[in-house]
């Protein structure tokens, strides 16, 4: 297992850079150019070549692409600047934003709680509603609450979040006021007290949980079907152990296996941002963050953030594969 998690952490490095040397050539592909986007509407040629010089614009694209891979592996991160306007830039350094001058990972640091309890309050609450109703609708198939709970499902999955989203709020904030307008503020505090910080999140979790839930219903379903037909299933029974036994240990435990492989990579992916959802209840997390950096062709704010994702997915995939040994017995002696 050790070997294993060092093949797949250095395997996990090559996919980082592969993704970051992506990232930053299309960027410098596209026809806007930095410099102008920086100095603003009084550009002149001598502003442009200050600009180009302040900011590494100048050098080779090569060049610029290790200078900035530099400050995310040495500790002492990089130095950025012109000559006689340097300054040290601190690990991990993904640059400061063209924008306002913020070094970008301060402004990760600040987005990240907010995203971070959006996508954990979600994933708990799609998790435990989606494998339950696929369980119940697998165990009672072709029965009212089967045919319920699949229904229930296509419904979640052909509903658009935008539009659930804006009903809530209407519905709950606007009409009922049942649940008091967003302090977005301090929205990723849990100082500004339990009932205040649940009222803040509860409307995006469920409608950030609509799709996913539905989602995992029908996999959880298909797969408890699957797994309840099989011969050892059948033995277990003939050895009169328990229905409970049978359907938790046996049956549940192996079903799981693919519900493993999508909740990493679907929480791997939500730790990047959920766009949508942060956007209709002005969430100010990384989703926000992104769609303000690529709006901006904010070069260093959109890679720190693809590679601040990218790190949390490449991550989720090791963790799924080694919980994979834990719920299967099969990939141990595999």
């Amino acid at each position: 297992m050790g070997r294993y998690l060092i093949r797949r952490l250095i395997q996990a490095v090559f996919v980082l850079l592969v993704i970051s040397a992506i990232t930053f050539f299309l960027f410098w592909a596209t026809p806007a150019n930095p410099a102008l986007l920086i100095c603003g509407r009084n550009c002149n040629a001598e502003t442009v070549a200050q600009v180009n010089a302040t900011y590494g614009f100048d050098k080779p694209l090569v060049v610029q692409y290790g200078q900035y891979m530099q400050g995310l592996v040495s500790p002492g991160g990089r130095t950025i600047g012109s000559e006689g306007n340097e300054r040290n830039c601190a690990w991990p350094c993904f640059g400061e934003s063209y924008q306002n001058g913020i070094p970008v990972w301060n402004s990760i640091k600040d987005a990240f709680p907010a995203t971070l309890w959006l996508a954990l309050g979600a994933a708990v609450l799609w998790l435990l509603s989606g494998v339950m109703l696929g369980l119940i609708a697998a165990l009672r198939k072709g029965k009212f609450i089967d045919k319920f709970s699949v229904g229930l499902a296509l419904f979640g999955v052909s509903f658009p979040t935008i539009v659930f989203g804006y009903l809530l709020l209407f519905l709950f904030i606007v009409k009922l006021k049942w649940i008091p307008f967003p302090d977005t503020a301090n929205a990723a505090l849990f100082t500004v007290g339990p009932v205040k910080w649940l009222q803040f999140y509860i409307l995006p979790w469920i409608t950030l949980a609509l799709v996913f839930a539905a989602l995992y219903t029908r996999i959880t379903r298909a797969n408890m079907i699957d797994t309840m037909n099989e011969d050892y299933i059948r033995t277990a029974r003939a050895k009169g152990l328990g229905e409970r036994t049978v359907v938790f240990k046996h049956g549940l435990r192996s079903a799981l296996t693919p519900i493993v492989t999508i909740f990493g990579l679907d929480v791997g992916g939500l730790l990047g941002g959920a766009v949508i959802t942060e956007q209709i209840f002005s969430i100010t997390g990384l989703g926000k963050f992104s769609i303000d950096s690529v709006l901006s062709n904010d070069l260093p704010a959109i890679m720190g953030v693809v590679l601040f994702a990218a790190i949390f997915v490449v991550l989720a995939n090791i963790v799924v594969d080694v919980l994979y040994a834990v719920i299967d017995p099969r990939v141990r002696l595999s």
